[in-house]
């Protein structure tokens, strides 16, 4: 693992017991996970076509052709720690 990541992993041990969890074996949960073979060539590049390459664009069409897209959401960051006050 590089160093980066053992920071990450340390920082998520160091989270889970102040919170009282185990982390159990972090590496195993975490860790470097083979692609199936079947999924290796699996990806986004077809949807975003109609968008010119727009990716972000491709998905946020795709979700309101769904009924799924709510424009009255803010950020991952308002979802993780609420709005703003």
């Amino acid at each position: 693992m590089s160093g980066n990541s053992e920071e990450v992993l340390e920082v998520l041990r160091e989270v889970w017991s102040a919170q009282g969890q185990a982390a159990g074996n972090v590496d195993d949960d975490c860790g470097p996970v083979k692609a199936c073979q079947r999924m290796a060539d699996v990806g986004f590049d077809g949807l975003a076509e109609e968008t010119d390459g727009d990716l972000r664009l491709a998905w946020r069409t795709q979700l309101a052709r769904e009924g799924k897209l709510n424009q009255g959401t803010g950020s991952v960051r308002d979802l993780v720690l609420g709005p703003e006050s």
